[in-house]
């Protein structure tokens, strides 16, 4: 009987599968079932992970200065007779043979049993032992993630992960193995990994609040990224039905590879400028796979993520130069770091967020509180575009005086770097991006100041609707075309033309075709989307007239009902505008 569970779609594809569970913790475990003439060879790459882990050991016991404490001697001669023991050796490989899983999922069955032991113990000494178990357990771990064949990350390939939530390192390390597709209990739309997974093209639902409980491993699972629906166990009929769909949708990827080389420019002849964003650098490839004309943004903050401690200016300038050129001389946008709210640095017991986070020390804030850290990133910008065309642009500006000090910062970075004789682009172009309703009322001040503006749409509308954009409660509430968003957008662009200066956007809204005719009409010529949708928008630009969006545009930024308004965006959509050119 099919099982039927509703999440939020936000990343487009359909996709089908065997479903892989994740378990979270201290490491994270996918549970597999295997077929029967898999069991042995698992067995064999628990044994090997084992003996491994027993090998590191007595190497580290044999290197052992004389110096070292005694404790330390026993603290290893305890772990290496916890790898002996059949509780850790050899209980796992009764648990692979009998139900069937992959080692890494027994061995974590087995020493959560042991953990739990422990755990009912009166003596406080010996509860703390577990922490024995643990480490030989993420040891044992290791080995298995690690070893040949690449372990369960081998049979990952074409799974649908489920999980109760990913960051974007695990979407990265999911899609380097090929997984068709991906959900979690957790997430809204406009998280950082809801918008990876678009940018990396996998079919994704979040939002699924009981995925983890209803749905069970090894299960067929279809997914659809649109509708954010979820089946499992589906009847013939019903998987032959999106069989049918995802040939379909392989069928107008293909199509819209035709449009790869083909230029951006409107029925009635105005070039429209197509960037991507990109936070990685594997990310270029794709961008080049759709000849986008640069980097429209290019996010910096997996320099800080995930990390011991952040990248020193020597570690930026060689990732910011390896982008550049890569980029063979199309132009790189560096947004300067964006921490904060959804993103979280190693160094957060330094600088602890406060109650509401979205509100709170993120981005330009925080680097003009914490100078020292900031300027080994401005310094490495400089210094990187001095191979290349680079253009440097500061994050969620609410005043004038924020953005003269993070000027100030600059020039006095650049006075620094010339002192020491530094080679760097002293010209370069420095924007802001037009993220908060503050800044958008002050467009035109800051339009005097700056050589180019981009608008971000994720934050604009998350601070004009007063949501939390992280937040799955309020998600629905989420609406690109309040009129309240359409007018500060409109103020953002009107101040760019004023001051000829270029205002591009690279907010979701950017890249999703429904709102690609508005924009046009509005004024928008430069978008900066996710490599994976710019095909699409490039498709819908080159069948519009921007002068026959140009009133109705008027018109709707006139309106103040959400709903009527999404009906005239709707039918703008919908009009021929081919057509209409044969007709002139």
């Amino acid at each position: 009987m099919t099982l039927g569970l509703s999440g939020i779609g936000v990343s487009r594809g359909i996709a089908i599968g065997r479903l892989a569970m994740l378990r979270q913790g201290a490491s994270n475990v996918f549970e597999l079932r295997l077929d029967p003439d898999q069991i042995e060879p698992e067995i064999s790459r628990f044994r090997n992970a084992v003996q491994q882990a027993s090998q590191q050991l007595r190497v580290i016991q044999d290197t052992i200065p004389e110096s070292t404490p005694k404790d330390v001697a026993e603290f290893i001669d305890t772990h290496l007779l916890m790898l002996d023991d059949e509780m850790l050796s050899e209980a796992p490989v009764n648990i692979i043979r009998e139900r069937r899983c992959n080692a890494e999922w027994a061995l974590k069955i087995q020493r959560d049993d042991l953990v739990s032991v422990f755990d009912r113990m009166e003596d406080p000494y010996l509860r703390t032992r577990q922490d024995d178990v643990n480490y030989v357990f993420a040891r044992i771990l290791r080995g298995l993630q690690r070893g040949e064949g690449g372990g369960e990350t081998r049979r990952l390939s074409h799974r649908i992960i489920v999980a109760e939530s990913l960051s974007p390192a695990d979407i990265v390390f999911l899609q380097h193995n090929h997984i068709a597709g991906f959900i979690t209990e957790t997430g809204g739309p406009l998280s950082h990994s809801a918008i990876l997974a678009r940018s990396l093209k996998i079919p994704a639902v979040v939002g699924v609040h009981t995925a983890t409980m209803l749905l069970q491993d090894n299960e067929t699972v279809i997914i659809d990224g649109a509708s954010g629906l979820v089946l499992a166990d589906a009847d013939q009929g019903v998987v032959a039905d999106y069989r049918r769909k995802l040939r379909a949708q392989g069928e107008r990827r293909r199509a819209l590879l035709a449009l790869r080389e083909a230029p951006t420019v409107t029925l009635d002849r105005h070039h429209i400028a197509l960037h991507a964003n990109i936070e990685l650098q594997e990310e270029v490839r794709s961008l080049k796979q759709v000849s986008a004309e640069g980097v429209g943004l290019y996010r910096t903050e997996f320099l800080y993520l995930k990390r011991d401690r952040p990248a020193d200016e020597e570690e930026q300038l060689r990732t910011y130069r390896r982008v550049v050129r890569a980029l063979a001389g199309k132009p790189l946008t560096v947004r300067t770091l964006d921490l904060g709210a959804d993103k979280t640095c190693s160094d957060e017991s330094a600088h602890p967020q406060g109650p509401n986070p979205a509100l709170g020390l993120r981005a330009i804030r925080r680097c003009l509180k914490h100078v020292d850290a900031f300027k080994p990133q401005l310094r490495a910008i400089l210094r990187a575009a001095a191979y290349g065309p680079v253009r440097l642009m500061f994050p969620m500006l609410t005043s004038i005086s924020e953005l003269d000090a993070a000027l100030a910062l600059l020039e006095q970075v650049k006075r620094e770097l010339r002192r020491e004789r530094r080679r760097f682009d002293n010209r370069i172009a420095v924007g802001a991006m037009i993220e908060v309703p503050a800044a958008a009322f002050s467009a035109s001040a800051f339009a005097a100041r700056l050589d180019f503006m981009s608008i971000g749409t994720n934050d604009l509308i998350q601070y004009t609707l007063a949501i939390d954009r992280m937040d799955d409660e309020v998600n629905y509430l989420y609406d690109p075309l309040h009129p309240a968003v359409l007018a500060l957008i409109s103020m953002a662009l009107e101040a760019g033309k004023q001051a000829e200066i270029p205002v591009s956007m690279c907010g979701e809204m950017a890249g999703d075709t429904r709102y690609t005719r508005l924009l046009l009409g509005m004024g928008l010529r430069e978008f900066s989307t996710p490599p994976s949708s710019l095909l699409e928008v490039r498709q819908v630009i080159t069948r519009s007239r921007i002068d026959l969006l140009r009133d109705s545009c008027r018109e709707i930024l006139s309106m103040s009902d959400q709903g009527e308004i999404a009906q005239r965006v709707r039918q703008l959509n919908e009009s021929d505008q081919t057509r209409q050119v044969a007709e002139c």
